[in-house]
């Protein structure tokens, strides 16, 4: 089948361009190229904004079957600080993505959401009908973003998955986003330069290998989970402290970071439960964490070996 991948040059998306190839389907992108660098030579790729009114017409000429769109501003802490360009990237472009959708017939839209749309839950790890409490322009953007979906859904039948992703970390990374941690202590420790943790370093995370990620999103392409809102995660928890210990041996480094103040807002703790996800979609995360970090390590080395060749 033809499938558009919106944000196709960036850390997930660029993967998932990669596994839906290997799979034998067609793959159109789009992308501004604002922060993705990994567009393929070999994939037609539409440089453009997701707000772009001009994005339906071009959806139209070419029907996909299935979009799934990744597209978005990542980082909490910019939507905070820009909030109006947060909501017209992702609130704005959402609408424009499934309005593209709904004028190019597509059958389903696969989308991109975060576990930041839970807030501070109740308990954990978070079940995916927790209630929704977002505690920044980003999370409100990406609560937006589903109810868009629920609305074309009731409107013109265009169905959907929402996937809400735990922190998912990986080759490709930058140091923005939710999990941009990992590539932060990853690129310092590689470089010998001073890594610091916030706060006492007990806040805890749920990270997730990004390949684990993409073959959610591969599986949600087809029939599957129509409807329906699914954690996308391990339900384990990590501290930021052992998450240091983890990279610093991965990397081969020191252990021993600085610590400085808590940054306010900075959510205290977070898992999803994905058990959900593995009875609709027979997806369960695969790859323990030792395991990506290290392969996250790996490539980053050779990204430094290439640039000092």
């Amino acid at each position: 089948m033809l499938v558009l991948v919106t944000g196709a040059a960036g850390f997930i998306g660029s993967h998932l361009v990669d596994r839906l190839l290997a799979d034998g389907h067609q793959v159109i992108g789009v992308d501004d190229f604002s922060s993705g660098r990994n567009a393929r030579a070999d994939v037609e790729i539409w440089r453009m904004d997701v707000a772009d009114p001009a994005l339906a017409g071009r959806v139209a000429a070419r029907r996909p079957e299935v979009i799934c769109h990744l597209a978005a501003q990542v980082s909490v802490r910019a939507s905070v600080a820009d909030p109006l360009h947060d909501a017209r990237t992702n609130a704005l472009g959402t609408a424009n993505v499934l309005e593209a959708a709904r004028a190019g017939g597509a059958r389903k839209v696969v989308f991109a959401s975060s576990c930041a749309v839970y807030g501070v839950p109740d308990a954990l790890p978070v079940p995916p009908d927790a209630e929704l409490r977002p505690a920044s322009p980003y999370a409100a953007s990406k609560v937006s973003g589903e109810v868009y979906l629920r609305t074309y859904r009731a409107l013109h039948d265009l169905d959907f998955t929402i996937l809400t992703l735990a922190n998912v970390y990986g080759p490709r990374q930058t140091p923005e986003g939710e999990a941009g941690v990992v590539s932060i202590f990853t690129d310092a420790l590689l470089a010998g330069r001073p890594t610091r943790v916030f706060g006492d370093g007990t806040q805890t995370r749920d990270y997730v290998y990004v390949l684990d990620v993409v073959d959610a999103f591969a599986r949600a392409a087809g029939d599957a989970g129509g409807g329906g809102r699914f954690n996308v995660g391990t339900g384990l928890q990590t501290t930021d402290r052992e998450l240091h210990t983890l990279v610093a041996e991965a990397v081969g480094a020191p252990d021993d970071p600085a610590f400085a103040p808590p940054r306010p807002g900075d959510l205290p703790a977070m898992a999803v439960d994905p058990a959900a996800t593995e009875r609709a979609l027979g997806w369960r995360p695969r790859v323990p964490l030792r395991d990506g970090l290290a392969a996250t390590a790996a490539w980053a080395r050779e990204r430094v070996a290439a640039g000092s060749a």
